[in-house]
């Protein structure tokens, strides 16, 4: 084999082993996922006073099987929010809520979540309205 040929066949091999990784999911593409927050604003008597969109509030996205959140951003004046370029992949989107415990007036946070799935690059899949309560 000439050395023309040689380095072709080195060149097509480095293509379908680079070609076939798989990427997980994450930042670095092309996608979005985009929704809204919605707030609940309660008495400490449980009673709802106010329902709005949440301005400022912060939202998480974990990426694939982490168990952490891998980034976070803040919604705009209408509650909305998008985090951009990311990878076709399995992710959760999540605010966290104030929620009673019991009867009592004691408040816990919870994180209010929902999956979302980007299954092709340069597509933009919306979550809808994540509703929290304060």
């Amino acid at each position: 084999m000439t050395i023309k040929k040689i380095y072709i066949v080195c060149l097509i091999v480095i293509s379908v082993i680079i070609s076939s990784c798989k990427k997980p999911a994450g930042e670095g593409g092309s996608s979005s996922i985009k929704g809204k927050v919605w707030v609940k604003d309660y008495s400490k008597t449980f009673v709802l006073q106010h329902e709005y969109d949440g301005v400022d509030v912060e939202v998480y996205i974990i990426y694939g099987d982490d168990v952490t959140a891998g980034d976070k951003v803040n919604t705009n004046a209408n509650g909305e929010f998008e985090f951009k370029y990311l990878r076709k992949g399995n992710y959760k989107i999540y605010a966290i809520s104030e929620e009673r415990i019991g009867t009592s007036f004691d408040v816990m946070d919870a994180a209010v979540s929902v999956d979302a799935v980007i299954t092709k690059n340069k597509s933009s899949v919306d979550v809808g309205t994540i509703t929290i309560n304060k």
